[in-house]
């Protein structure tokens, strides 16, 4: 089960990275190519600081990596942590569609009985 492959605090990075908008979008835009934080922040109404700051969080969560290229930080996604992101997330549809058929199999037993 992916929920034992990472820790408490790993998943808990994990979705705390997604909880933003501005975060989820980052994710979006280099999911569709590497861009740089500069690229990146153009698209936003804040300071280039502040979207370093959503990087930084993305990065601390391994949603993406950086690496300089001369002196830019380019952004790119790392898709086995998205894929890690599903994973829990069907993991967790899946346990409570278990908790959903068992109430309806106790409704339906007490409309038997």
């Amino acid at each position: 089960m992916v929920v034992d492959q990472l820790g408490d605090a790993e998943v808990d990075r994990l979705f705390q990275a997604f909880a933003d908008t501005t975060r989820r979008d980052i994710v979006a835009k280099v999911t569709v190519g590497e861009q740089s934080v500069s690229d990146l922040a153009s698209h936003y109404a804040m300071s280039f600081a502040a979207v370093q700051k959503h990087v930084a969080v993305l990065e601390r969560a391994a949603v993406i990596t950086k690496h300089k290229r001369g002196r830019e930080q380019i952004v790119r996604v790392r898709l086995d942590t998205i894929a890690h992101a599903r994973s829990l997330l069907d993991t967790y549809e899946e346990i409570w569609r278990h908790c959903v058929d068992r109430i309806d199999d106790l409704l339906s037993t007490d409309e038997k009985g």
